[in-house]
């Protein structure tokens, strides 16, 4: 999806965290032993799960689906060869049209897979999450803002 004629969403650090820990409220009772961040999006949230949960074992995948704002070919970077996957977490930031999800469910099938945000097409393949977000929305996480100044709309407006 390119982020041309597509609706945007803005989230700040502030309410990524809130949405965080709400994922890991819903999660508080799974009984989960580790972490699988999926990097880079699923790092931030499975840092703040890690310490919500008080789980402190946790690796990463590293799967690339994006090249700045087009989603391309799937290609596992570094997998994880953990093998007992019963009380395996397995965190997101969110998931989209849900090729990555479908990879992660092959290889662990009985982990559990949750993300902050999730669209309609990958929601099915998603065991918890936050936040329903259409389809033809780009999210922009904070790690890929920043802050600038504005403005006032006073000056901004060119008077006659």
């Amino acid at each position: 999806m390119s982020m041309t004629n597509h609706k945007m969403f803005y989230v700040s650090w502030e309410a990524f965290h809130r949405a965080s820990r709400e994922l890991a409220a819903r999660l508080l009772t799974g009984g989960y032993d580790r972490i699988l961040a999926v990097s880079r999006g699923g790092l931030v949230p499975a840092t703040i799960l890690a310490r919500e949960l008080n789980i402190r074992l946790l690796d990463t995948i590293c799967i690339a689906s994006y090249q700045h704002d087009q989603q391309g070919a799937l290609s596992v970077l570094k997998g994880c060869d953990w093998v007992d996957d019963s009380k395996l977490l397995i965190v997101d930031d969110l998931v989209d049209t849900g090729e990555t999800a479908k990879v992660l469910k092959q290889q662990f099938p009985k982990a559990t897979l949750a993300t902050v945000y999730a669209k309609p097409l990958g929601k099915p393949l998603v065991d918890v999450y936050v936040t329903d977000i259409e389809q033809a929305t780009w999210i922009q996480l904070p790690w890929d803002t920043e802050l600038s100044y504005t403005a006032p709309l006073a000056e901004q407006q060119q008077l006659p």
